[in-house]
């Protein structure tokens, strides 16, 4: 449902942000993408959702192509960004209309949506003032549900549980588990390496813009069974992640 395929990104002045990315996330799945700061984890995600245009390589949801098959693409998945200060002169239920209209969501059904998410995260109150008064937990919270607002089978989050309150990081975890359940992908980026064993079914580690490992969590440990995956992430990469 989520393919990367060779993804590489060269910058103007030569730096090489990514090389030959590729992996294959498959319906049922929740993928995590773990990786030290400028590890490419984010350029990736840019090209996966069309924001970045690959030098070469190609990136398919669901079946179309990002970079062929714009529209399609786009409509096929939830994007999380890992900056939530987006609009924010509007209010919470402003943008949110803005989402729906952009993915033509009818009326009815985007308030049958908005009140259910709304309510899971606790922003029910909250939805008519402006974002500029929100905390930037609040912020993420509403991302959040404007990003599922159009119920896509693909989700690529960058980051999404940074600012949240346990409650709603809970939650979003809860959600995520329940969409690959129901037979879609899950891709998320994070730097809190417990989050990823808990609730990943693989775990994809970046440096350097290259895949330096990838597999199941079990998998990960088999050649250093005494350490914790955090320790492993240490010797892959030679660098600590913490929660920002």
């Amino acid at each position: 449902m989520i393919e990367a395929k060779s993804l590489t990104m060269v910058y103007g002045n030569g730096h090489k942000a990514t090389d030959e990315i590729s992996f294959d996330i498959k319906a049922g799945e929740i993928v995590g993408f773990a990786g030290p700061n400028g590890a490419g984890k984010t350029t990736v995600i840019k090209m996966l959702t069309g924001i970045l245009k690959p030098t070469s390589g190609t990136a398919v949801i669901n079946g179309f192509d990002i970079s062929k098959e714009p529209i399609k693409a786009k409509k096929s998945f939830a994007y999380i960004a890992d900056n939530p200060d987006i609009l924010i002169q509007l209010t919470g239920l402003e943008y949110l209309n803005f989402i729906a209209d952009v993915y033509e969501i009818p009326e009815a059904a985007r308030k049958d949506k908005i009140g259910k998410l709304a309510e899971r995260f606790g922003m029910q109150d909250a939805l008519n003032t402006q974002m500029r008064e929100y905390s930037h937990g609040m912020r993420q919270k509403l991302m959040v549900i404007s990003a599922l607002i159009h119920d896509p089978p693909a989700w690529i989050l960058d980051e999404p549980m940074t600012g949240l309150d346990p409650a709603a990081a809970f939650e979003l975890k809860q959600m995520m588990r329940e969409h690959a359940a129901e037979g879609n992908a899950v891709l998320f980026s994070t730097h809190v390496l417990e989050v990823a064993e808990q609730l990943c079914n693989r775990i994809i580690i970046i440096n350097n813009g290259r895949i330096v490992k990838e597999g199941t969590p079990d998998y990960l440990k088999l050649d250093d069974p005494g350490l914790s995956l955090e320790e492993i992430f240490v010797k892959l990469t030679g660098k600590t992640e913490t929660a920002e």
